[in-house]
């Protein structure tokens, strides 16, 4: 029986106001948006690369190089198992794909060979000529290990230029090492490619007390050094000599940010070991204390501070001659982790506005196209009826915009194409309502029992009929990337706000008609 439901009345009520609430800050730019008062939400639709203009980058992942560092682990991997198995080797070294050893002691040969399979990973062939050993990746190694460098490379960009403030960008994989990067909104996105480019490798060595000036009038540097560029190219001091033992990695790091120091005033970017991290940490300062610690960037001194005090708490600065900018893009990259291989940019595109303007233009034109022709149907196909679907139509355009902007979602041409497509999808449920109606009105039943059944039987079709149109749209959206996501998106939640406005705000308009006026003859 059809009544008039105060809780319902209630709930569709606050449902509208809440989604015109959350349309309004739509209406303004990104900057007038701040303006607003508090009170006033925040929360606007993004507008993606195909609208609004960006930048597009094409990026390479250097596989070569993860191979090749895994070739010299090898060779330590290798001294490692020889020595352990007390066999003489000679002419250890990596090559572009595995290692090679020359065994000392023939009778050694086989014990040798039986020793190195056993320590080694799977997929590292080992074959003997000889006296000397061979080791290879197999075809499936060097597969899964590029394919696993490209994933890693994927995630680490992506923290990045999630850290560096860029809405919804767009990060995919295309071939076998390269990798698809979309900034929305970016045009100038040279801060974008310095964080994404750099390697970010972050070790941690004892300095040596030896300059590099004495080290070159002695002709060599010490056994166990290497030569290090500083990284600020105006500090006095131009060039370290480093130990090339490793102490830490900036693996065990768990977060970093900028701030400024209070004693000097000047930035610096406040790091923090997990507790692994830590305890190795305070290791290293109590026993190297007033040492100078050289911290290393991509293979450059960023810092070299002398320890004056155990550091147990797990957590440092790091100084240098740090910019607001230079400091957080410093920690942004400490944050996201190192780069498992060199990253190159292949190509490089700036999206114009104007590609955005003609998109927007011609997507506006499709939705008011689509919406007016709907409107005229509906007004002249079902009369008064048909009047309060149109008004289901506008009050569902605005029920899916706000809770696009609730999300915060990117809105591109094919999320556009979604939301015309959801205009049309709209009135099909008042449609099957309506000549439901138009049935059980023929069939002699009363106005008040056949509107009453009207949308008890055709709801099971509706509710059949979008259900499977909504699992089609969470696969594209699961499955898809980019376009596919945003139009998978928008019509993910056209279908929820059209089943809301078709099923509950119609029913409830018509109802409040009926029971108010109590017409003897209705027009379908």
């Amino acid at each position: 029986m059809l009544e008039i439901s105060k809780w319902k009345f209630f709930i569709v009520l606050s449902v509208c106001i809440l989604g015109i609430y959350f349309l309004v800050p739509n209406f303004y730019n990104k900057t007038e948006v701040t303006g607003l008062p508090d009170y006033i939400s925040k929360k606007q639709v993004n507008l993606g690369l195909d609208l609004q203009g960006g930048s597009h980058l094409l990026l390479e992942v250097d596989t070569r190089a993860v191979l090749k560092e895994r070739s010299e682990y090898l060779v330590d991997e290798l001294r490692s198992i020889l020595r352990k198995n007390k066999i003489k080797y000679t002419n250890l070294g990596s090559k572009v794909k595995g290692a090679i050893v020359t065994i000392t002691d023939q009778n050694k040969l086989q014990e040798a060979l039986i020793s190195v399979r056993e320590g080694v990973d799977n997929g590292i062939i080992v074959n003997s000529d000889n006296n000397k050993l061979t080791l290879s990746f197999s075809d499936q190694y060097i597969i899964d290990t590029n394919s696993q460098t490209v994933e890693q490379s994927i995630e680490v960009v992506r923290k990045r230029v999630d850290e560096s403030g860029t809405k919804e960008p767009t990060i995919q994989k295309q071939g076998e090492d390269r990798i698809i990067v979309q900034l929305p909104g970016i045009k100038d996105p040279e801060r974008v490619k310095s964080l994404i480019g750099r390697t970010a490798k972050l070790n941690f060595h004892l300095l040596d007390p030896t300059t590099v000036e004495l080290a070159e009038q002695r002709g060599k540097l010490p056994p166990g050094t290497f030569k290090v560029q500083n990284a600020d190219p105006t500090a006095y001091e131009k060039q370290f000599v480093v130990k090339k033992r490793v102490l830490l990695t900036g693996d065990r790091l768990v977060n970093a940010a900028a701030t400024v120091d209070a004693q000097s005033g000047k930035y610096v970017v406040a790091f923090e070991f997990d507790r692994k991290g830590a305890k190795k940490f305070a290791k290293v300062t109590t026993e190297n204390t007033y040492q100078r610690l050289a911290i290393l960037l991509d293979d450059k001194v960023i810092s070299a501070p002398q320890i004056r005090e155990p550091i147990t708490g797990g957590s440092g600065n790091i100084s240098g001659n740090f910019s607001p900018e230079t400091a957080n893009d410093l920690a942004v990259l400490l944050r996201a982790g190192s780069l498992p291989a060199p990253i190159k940019v292949l190509e490089e595109r700036t999206v114009g506005p104007s590609l955005g303007e003609d998109s927007i233009k011609a997507g506006k034109k499709a939705l008011k196209i689509g919406f007016v022709l709907v409107i005229i149907f509906m007004m002249i196909r079902y009369r008064l009826f048909g009047m309060i679907a149109d008004l289901a139509i506008i009050l569902n355009i605005v029920l899916l915009v706000s809770l696009l902007s609730l999300i915060e979602a990117t809105l591109t041409m094919p999320g556009i194409a979604g939301i015309v497509l959801t205009i049309g999808m709209a009135v099909d449920a008042n449609v099957l309502v309506f000549e439901r109606i138009k049935e059980e009105l023929k069939s002699g039943r009363s106005i008040m029992n056949s509107i009453d059944l009207g949308y008890k039987f055709a709801v099971k079709t509706i509710l059949d009929a979008n259900f499977t149109t909504l699992i089609a749209a969470l696969l594209l959206f699961n499955y898809g990337s980019g376009p596919i996501k945003g139009f998978a998106v928008t019509l993910s939640i056209g279908i929820v706000t059209s089943m809301f406005t078709a099923l509950v705000l119609t029913k409830l308009l018509v109802t409040i008609w009926i029971v108010k006026f109590k017409p003897n003859k209705i027009f379908l």
